[in-house]
């Protein structure tokens, strides 16, 4: 593609990134195939290819956003099916970002979008504030019917009850059992810590079973992908630096071999830190350190082996891959190998590469999108008639659940169970 930057907006790093990746491409369109924006409104604004455009009209004469590239582009789910698609390998998750972050800088918001996109980023990398909104949003799930679609949308979402705090979310250190073979960092998150502690607990439990040491470091705690995707650039480097200054003094004083997360969002942004602090010569280095230890759990079950007791009962799982692992990170087949050699019947979704529209906090923000993709993944789910759903990433589970009476579990609750631990909860609730 070609562009017209000037030279003063190119000695901007992140206009001359952005730069970089609109020449890259070459407008074959073999992005609209698979995006699932498009694939809902046909309309080719709501493209990889039409976004980019918008992309490139705003940043190369640095203009404000106007409200008709802010609409389009608030429509990306940022799955990145589109970089899977892609044969020239634009960077689109780099290009969205820094799209996202100048519309923050230069556009206005109407009052009540600005408030609400204010208070998810607020609230929900929180834990403490995450669960006194969740006790107001039970409360106040009977007017749901009678409230805007995006308020009506975040109280259906809401659980009725969530979990007590876990105290394994605290900062600790778990012993592996037998011989050490790794010692690891576990991102034990935000949201997740809310939500739902038996995943933190199930993959605990699953390592230190393996031969691995896993620390819960002092200071750590939400990845930063949700203010990222906002475009609050300034609170996601905050998250993220707290993060990388925390394993990093975990590095110091006693190694790490790697950081583990068990949401697969989590895992693309921190696998990103070395891109997002490549012009910060304090953290520079650092943060490249912590993006190349990153590890998405099941690719470090992988490497170490995994094998599942004798006594294992056979299920019916679908296979739920979600965007941020497959095309985010690029793995796929890890997670269903694992399942297989824990004797579980692995089958596949049809359209698995299309989003469920969790999307981070897009099923708050765009419910009817968010809405008509999570229809047709159950569609597609159900279609496989499976006893189980396994996914690797806590918005994807919520958002299938909402949608479907089939146990919805995180791929390391089975591979738990598999290996002699207790039976997933959604299991037993069913």
């Amino acid at each position: 593609m070609q562009t017209h930057f000037s030279l003063a907006t190119l000695a901007d790093p992140d206009m001359a990134e952005s730069e970089r990746i609109l020449r890259a491409c070459v407008h074959c369109g073999f992005c609209t195939a698979t995006c699932p924006t498009y694939l809902l409104t046909g309309d080719e604004l709501d493209s990889p290819r039409g976004r980019i455009y918008l992309i490139k009209d705003m940043l190369e004469t640095a203009r404000p956003a106007d409200a008709r590239t802010v609409h389009h582009i608030d429509r990306c789910l940022s799955c990145l099916s589109c970089m899977t698609t892609c044969p020239s390998s634009v960077n689109y998750m780099h290009l969205i970002d820094h799209a996202r972050a100048h519309i923050e800088q230069t556009y206005s918001r109407p009052l009540f979008d600005r408030a609400l996109r204010a208070l998810l980023a607020g609230i929900l990398p929180r834990p403490a504030l995450f669960r006194m909104a969740l006790r107001a949003a039970a409360i106040a799930q009977p007017l749901a019917p009678y409230l805007p679609g995006r308020l009506k949308a975040m109280l259906r979402l809401a659980p009725q009850k969530a979990p007590p705090p876990s105290d394994i979310d605290q900062p600790q250190i778990f012993t592996a059992h037998g011989a050490r073979r790794f010692r690891v960092a576990l991102l034990n998150g935000c949201a997740q810590t809310v939500l739902d502690t038996r995943i933190n607990a199930a993959t605990i439990r699953l390592l230190t079973r393996l031969g691995v040491e896993v620390v819960v470091a002092e200071g750590a705690g939400c990845c930063g992908a949700l203010a990222h995707h906002l475009g609050h650039v300034d609170e996601s480097q905050a998250f993220a630096r707290r993060n990388i200054e925390a394993w990093t003094r975990e590095i110091d004083v006693n190694g790490l071999d790697y950081v583990v997360i068990n949401a697969s969002g989590c895992g693309t942004s921190v696998k990103d830190y070395g891109f997002m602090f490549r012009n910060d010569p304090a953290m520079a280095t650092k943060a490249a350190v912590i993006s190349a230890r990153a590890i998405d759990v099941c690719e470090l079950v992988a490497n170490l082996g995994f094998a599942a007791e004798e006594a294992t009962m056979r299920r019916r799982v679908a296979y739920h891959a979600a965007c941020s692992l497959q095309h985010g990170q690029k793995i796929l087949q890890q997670p269903i190998d694992l399942l297989t050699r824990a004797g579980f019947e692995v089958v596949m979704i049809p359209e698995s590469h299309i989003c469920c529209g969790s999307a981070g906090t897009y099923n708050l923000l765009q419910p009817e999108l968010a809405g008509a993709l999570r229809a047709r993944k159950i569609v597609n789910i159900e279609s496989v008639a499976p006893q189980v759903v396994a996914a690797g990433n806590l918005g994807c589970m919520t958002q299938i659940a909402a949608g479907t009476d089939i146990p919805v579990v995180h791929t390391v609750e089975l591979l738990d169970w598999a290996s002699g631990g207790p039976r997933p909860e959604a299991l037993e609730e069913r």
